[in-house]
């Protein structure tokens, strides 16, 4: 095997080379919506939309940390708890779920 197809095999998510299609979405999730999290908590006028992002991405970030198959996925799972856990930190901070 060359040098380019080992370092094309680990640049995907998927590096055992099975498809995980389940926890390959929740690791999608997990950071999309803790980066939506972080970006919506830090705003004071979205607080509580960024709070809501955080009670609902943290647990799913923990989820798919708990199902994940490749170390690639639990990189995204992490950064998605990180994330959704900063930006609640962040919108409770605003006023959390308070109008």
């Amino acid at each position: 095997m060359s040098q380019e197809a080992a370092g094309r095999e680990q640049a995907a998510v998927n590096v055992d080379t099975e498809r995980h299609p389940l926890e390959n979405a929740l690791a999608v999730a997990a950071i999309t919506i803790g980066v939506a999290a972080l970006i919506l908590g830090s705003i004071p006028a979205t607080h509580f939309f960024g709070a809501l992002a955080a009670v609902i991405g943290l647990p799913l970030a923990l989820y798919s940390q708990l199902i994940s198959a490749t170390t690639n996925e639990r990189w995204l799972n992490v950064i998605g708890m990180v994330t959704a856990f900063v930006g609640g930190g962040f919108a409770i901070s605003h006023g959390g779920f308070a109008f």
